[in-house]
């Protein structure tokens, strides 16, 4: 938002300095990111007189200058300085524009020296307009009049003494978007008085030849209202010099009084206007969804094919703007413009973003509507722009032409002074604070307090608060010291949840893996892969194509990351992740999973040959020991019944009955392929809120149970057919006596041609430690028998196989 001192202080009664003005804009939340200062640039110019101008000797095209200059003021002295000058205009008794050595001359770039030009000394300049980047004429030297007051600053004699202030406006303040605006918040701080606003009056002196009609789709939210008004008999020009210089000091290129007095209430009251060449409208005009295929030419000449549902303002031969966004070149006006419709709307900022997007048009126009403007000043905005219409360009007004009506934005929220204490921790008085809410523009009545039309950032109690300390400053925040803690232990800080993705995560890190922070959102190839890839999970607004779906498992980001490192020549990988995944998109279907994924070599290359690849039992291993370390009991089951990704004969899962608590193996071939991950690849999966919690809730751990009684182990070798598993002889066996058998530990499997002639056809042998660790007494050879009997009973039971011989 750019804007001049002088244009700031059309809407505001102030004494206070141009630093004084910077510093509140900045502290109020409007953070000013640049000021241009004409003094800064052109302060060094002042008005001169030539005393004589004589042809110079040794150059046909220049003249040697007599220059009365006044360093110091017209109240200082004069001196005479020599100045070798190449004008045609330069002449004895001309009034112009003096700058002495030392100067920067911003048209040039050049800072003036003592020079000697063809033989004759010259000291300083007399500058053209270019020179001073007040206009491109360079054809000769400023030339002023007669009277023109000699010594004084050309700035202050030119009125182009105001600098231009450069404020950076956040989303949540469109009404920051008008120099009122900001001038209404100065008010506030109490560093003026904020000027009254008068709204004409309009005398209707004929009925307008036009109507407007706005689709009925679109009255409920795209287009509440239009109004419009016919004015006749207006001549079109350049604008008045005040109009011009204030448009131009923003970056703003004047064009013609009609269009220049759009831009100006659109700067100067927030208020885009916008305005057609009645001679060009054929019919009525109409604001309805675009069916798609339309061109329009808009005023920046460029020709856009409209999508279908955008807004548009057409006549009877087709589109004539795009609406809240930009003009169409067919109506626009001209110098030989004689009556105009002035139009003015409110426009949903969701639709004129979409569509200002979507056509890639930035605009004065579009950046307002987008972030909302005034409703309520609608028509007061139409009126003001009226008058000035009338009053630049003549002409006389038909009556008022509407469609719809203002929306209504009365709302109000509880006003609660003390709550700027309990929030921000200033004392405020109430008197104070109601003050500021009513210099804001809210209405305030008992102890409820009514948003202006023109705040819709405001949106609760909180919001009331927030502009109290706004207005009064946050530097004036006094520390204080903490208030001291209670006495005891206090409650912890982190939920048993947070507890338990913090020691995942430190476990699995202490296994040796690198962490990995993948996006929650992954193309839906991917999610497809892992189970997920549903409309349920689908984003409405994907950042990109490959960010398109919620993730429904951590693998296809770590898979991502390893296919990644793999194109970068680093094959031995160990990379994990803790984080959420999605079922679907409501509350509820998220679950916290720590997942780690290992590719290559188990360890570095030696000269021992320990290297080799891992394999699903390295998967298993660390999977255990996550669920050890949050706190999962020792006696679990593991199932064959893995998820599609994983690979069938390879992996497993790991739960309490129904209850799933992780799943390991190699991650299936068809996956690899599809990721562009060169394999085998092992992994884990573990799912963290599924592991119960203890059952005892103390602050310490569990007292250590140990026993001092000797533990016995025995060794057993079952002969079984190849297709039954180790876990089913090691479940058997420690189901046999669950009280005393403390662990089984397959140590030997005795397979291929040897084991089968031993054995017979088909057979292998599996050999495991039983450990047995007493409780109350000392087992004797006896209790020893009785319970390896039973481990030999319920093994030859679940296996069908029969103890080695």
């Amino acid at each position: 938002m750019k804007f001049t001192l002088s244009w700031l202080k059309d809407h505001l009664e102030t004494s206070a300095t141009l630093d004084e003005i910077l510093y509140a804009l900045t502290d109020l939340g409007h953070e000013v990111e640049e000021v241009e200062n004409p003094e800064d640039k052109l302060g060094a110019f002042r008005i001169c007189r030539v005393i004589e101008a004589v042809q110079h000797p040794n150059a046909d095209r220049l003249r040697v200058c007599r220059v009365a200059t006044w360093p110091n003021g017209p109240e200082g002295a004069m001196e005479e300085v020599q100045v070798v000058c190449g004008a045609p205009n330069a002449r004895t008794g001309l009034v112009g524009v003096f700058a002495p050595t030392g100067t920067h001359v911003p048209g040039t770039g050049v800072d003036l020296k003592p020079g000697n030009i063809r033989g004759v000394d010259s000291n300083g300049m007399l500058c053209s307009e270019r020179e001073l980047e007040l206009s491109d004429d360079h054809n000769g030297i400023i030339d002023l009049p007669e009277d023109a007051p000699v010594g004084v600053r050309f700035i202050d004699y030119r009125g182009v003494n105001d600098p231009m202030i450069y404020v950076k406006i956040t989303p949540n303040r469109p009404d920051g978007l008008g120099v009122r605006g900001l001038a209404r918040d100065l008010a506030a701080r109490g560093l003026g008085t904020l000027k009254a606003l008068d709204i004409p009056q309009i005398e209707a002196k004929f009925a307008a030849p036009i109507k407007v009609v706005i689709a009925d789709e679109l009255k409920a939210k795209g287009c509440p209202v239009f109004a419009g008004r016919v004015i006749r008999g207006v001549k079109n020009g350049p604008s008045p010099d005040w109009l011009a210089a204030r448009l131009k000091a923003i970056g703003l290129r004047p064009i013609s009084t009609l269009v220049d007095i759009t831009n100006y209430f659109t700067f100067g009251l927030n208020r885009p206007l916008h305005v057609f060449d009645m001679a060009k409208v054929r019919g009525d005009l109409r604001i309805h969804p675009a069916q798609g295929g339309e061109e329009l030419l808009a005023l920046d000449g460029k020709t856009y094919a409209l999508h279908p549902g955008m807004m548009v303002i057409s006549d009877d031969q087709g589109p004539e703007s795009l609406a809240g966004i930009m003009g169409g070149e067919l109506s626009g006006c001209s110098d030989a413009t004689t009556d105009v419709f002035l139009e003015s709307a409110f426009w949903d900022p969701i639709t004129i973003a979409t569509t200002g997007r979507a056509l890639r048009i930035n605009s004065d126009a579009r950046y307002r509507f987008e972030r909302g403007v005034d409703p309520a000043f609608t028509l007061p905005g139409l009126d003001l722009a009226t008058a000035m219409v009338i009053d630049l360009c003549g002409g006389e007004p038909s009556d008022l032409v509407i469609d719809g009506a203002v929306p209504d934005t009365a709302r109000s929220y509880p006003f609660d002074p003390a709550r700027v204490v309990s929030l921000v921790g200033m004392e405020i008085a109430e008197a104070d604070q109601r003050a500021t809410l009513a210099a804001l523009g809210f209405t305030l009545t008992g102890d409820q307090a009514a948003p202006p039309s023109w705040r819709p950032d405001v949106q609760g109690a909180a919001d009331l608060v927030e502009e109290v300390a706004r207005v009064a400053s946050l530097t004036k925040l006094v520390g204080k010291p903490m208030t001291r803690a209670l006495p005891g232990v206090p409650k912890p800080i982190l939920t048993p949840l947070q507890q338990r993705e913090k020691a995942a995560r430190r476990q699995i890190a202490a296994l040796g893996y690198n962490e990995c922070v993948t996006y929650s959102f992954i193309d839906q190839t991917a999610a497809a892969l892992f189970g997920g890839g549903t409309d349920a999970v689908r984003v409405d607004n994907p950042i990109s194509s490959e960010m398109t779906h919620l993730r429904p498992d951590l693998l296809p980001g770590l898979l991502r990351a390893a296919a990644r490192n793999q194109a970068r020549g680093f094959m031995d990988l160990a990379l994990f992740e803790v984080g959420p995944v999605f079922a679907g998109g409501e509350p509820g279907e998220q679950a916290l999973q720590a997942t780690g994924l290992l590719i290559g070599a188990a360890a570095p290359r030696d000269p021992y040959g320990s290297r080799r690849p891992v394999d699903v039992f390295d998967a298993k291993a660390d999977a255990e020991a996550v669920l050890a370390a949050l706190g999962a009991p020792a006696k679990v089951q593991v199932s064959r019944k893995v998820a599609g990704w994983w690979h069938p004969g390879r992996s497993g899962v790991i739960g309490l009955g129904p209850n799933v608590l992780a799943a390991f193996g190699e991650v299936h071939p068809r996956v690899l392929a599809a990721l562009d991950v060169k394999g085998p690849a092992v992994a884990f999966t573990v799912q963290v809120a599924n592991v119960p919690m203890p059952k005892a809730k103390t602050p310490t751990k569990p007292a250590l149970a140990i026993s001092d009684l000797q533990a016995v182990e025995r060794d057993f070798a079952f002969v079984v057919d190849m297709g039954v598993e180790a876990l089913t002889l090691v479940n058997a066996a420690q189901g046999s006596d669950k009280a005393l058998i403390e662990s089984v530990r397959v140590f030997d499997q005795f397979t291929g041609e040897k084991a089968e002639a031993q054995m017979g056809a088909g057979k292998k042998s599996i050999a495991f430690t039983v450990r047995l660790q007493p409780q109350d007494k000392t087992l004797t050879e006896k209790d020893i028998e009785a319970v390896s009997a039973k481990i030999v009973e319920k093994v030859s039971k679940a296996t069908g196989g029969t103890l080695r011989g």
